[in-house]
């Protein structure tokens, strides 16, 4: 319990605590029935600290999610996000879960080694994405999708984050991050037709926040990874 208590830092402590608390405040408040989206919210809100560490518990975490998430969408006829979680991003997170051990820093498997990808693998990333979006929006618009095109945005967006996910870049968490605000936009429109939803983009507004720390921590830690090589 005391190595549990000292591994994460009390920043990383108040953002968890603060989180879960807003999470199931909301709950409380806009829905009272949907169990199974705060059951969601709250291992998406655990799963994303741990990837803000590099540890691959939070991919093991991801990959239940994203089918919780993915139900969740199902209900509200989000098919994109539906798909592109149980398709993409539960998948990639087995992939990435995979490749987080196999790839610990310096033997330590509560961290990842960070890498840095190339300017060319960049541009296949993007190129590959685009393919990923142009596809997508077909299927989306043969299932008849709820606001095809911030749907389809997500399509995009979440494909460059699981991909630089498995990837171990510090990007991944900003990917993620402009994955956030679409989902935001996506549940406010689904809001104004059931104010039980109010509750799941609470619940975006945080993993946002989560992801942005995710970032900044992920480029520190690259540094200090790197400072490390060099000594």
């Amino acid at each position: 319990m005391k190595k549990l208590l000292n591994y994460f830092s009390v920043w990383e402590w108040l953002l968890w605590g603060a989180s879960t608390v807003l999470i199931v405040v909301s709950f409380c408040v806009f829905d009272r029935v949907n169990y199974l989206t705060l059951c969601a919210s709250l291992i998406g809100a655990a799963s994303l600290i741990f990837n803000a560490k590099g540890n691959p518990f939070g991919q093991a975490l991801m990959i239940v999610f994203s089918v919780l998430y993915g139900i969740i969408s199902y209900r509200f006829a989000y098919y994109g996000e539906m798909i592109t979680y149980l398709g993409m991003t539960a998948p990639m997170a087995i992939v990435a879960l995979v490749t987080w051990l196999k790839n610990p820093y310096k033997g330590k498997r509560s961290q990842v080694r960070v890498n840095k990808i190339s300017a060319k693998e960049w541009v296949i990333m993007l190129v590959l994405a685009a393919a990923v979006t142009a596809g997508f929006y077909f299927i989306l618009r043969a299932f008849n999708t709820a606001n095809i095109i911030p749907s389809t945005i997500s399509v995009t967006t979440s494909f460059i984050a699981v991909y630089l996910t498995f990837r171990r870049s510090p990007y991944f968490a900003a990917g993620y991050a402009a994955n956030d605000v679409v989902l935001i936009v996506l549940w406010v429109l689904a809001s104004m037709e059931d104010r039980s939803y109010i509750s799941v983009v609470i619940c975006f507004v945080m993993f946002l926040v989560n992801d942005l720390y995710g970032f900044i921590n992920w480029r520190k830690m690259g540094r200090l990874q790197a400072a490390t090589n060099q000594n």
